[in-house]
């Protein structure tokens, strides 16, 4: 799924809190959208292994989750909310498409890796690829609560997260022809420094 699916999906959690718990304000909402991108950090370093993390950011979310519904403080809720989407966009990647570059021929059966057991989870594909139309629909969907609940930046930014999903679904297919012409024309010396999985899958 794209990146901004996965923060949507964490400022859905965030924006369910601060309805419960508005005196915390905006910075559990914050921690939580953050959360939900942070895995993707890894993308050009070990892209869903390095910093995807689906048992291990989930057993640490249990206990942060039971600290902030005993103590509801500003920071308690945006470390539970913080790890909470991190390990919803950790598990949730095995719903999606393999590690290929063109995910849509369906050729990996890498999805995103279990450290805990020491090895890598198929894809679902019930999300095709990432940019796929439904994963479109996923933020489109993922956006109403958000934007019926605020207003100001907050209302700005997911419409702006909405409008470069649009953009990158119109995109997702194309860039990987012009990446592919790209390499294709680079010198080795410069390929060296392209992340392996990328040459690997175009040369």
């Amino acid at each position: 799924m794209m990146a901004t699916t996965h923060a949507l999906a964490g400022v859905v959690l965030g924006t369910a809190v601060w309805a419960l718990v508005p005196e915390a304000g905006m910075l559990p909402v914050l921690a939580a959208a953050l959360g939900g991108l942070f895995p993707d950090f890894d993308l050009y370093a070990g892209h869903r292994k390095t910093l995807h993390f689906p048992v291990y950011f989930s057993a640490l979310a249990v206990p942060a989750v039971a600290v902030a519904a005993l103590n509801p403080t500003t920071t308690t809720l945006a470390v539970a909310l913080f790890l909470a989407a991190a390990a919803l966009h950790s598990a949730s990647d095995v719903l999606g498409g393999g590690l290929e570059l063109k995910p849509w021929l369906g050729t990996s059966e890498r999805a995103v890796y279990d450290h805990w057991n020491g090895r890598w989870l198929a894809p679902k594909r019930l999300i095709r690829y990432d940019g796929a139309p439904e994963d479109l629909a996923l933020t489109l969907a993922f956006a109403v609560p958000p934007v019926l609940v605020f207003d100001g930046l907050a209302e700005t930014l997911v419409i702006a997260a909405v409008a470069v999903s649009g953009v990158y679904v119109l995109l997702r297919k194309p860039m990987v022809a012009i990446a592919e012409t790209a390499v294709d024309a680079m010198p080795d010396h410069v390929v060296d420094y392209i992340p392996e999985r990328f040459v690997r899958d175009f040369r």
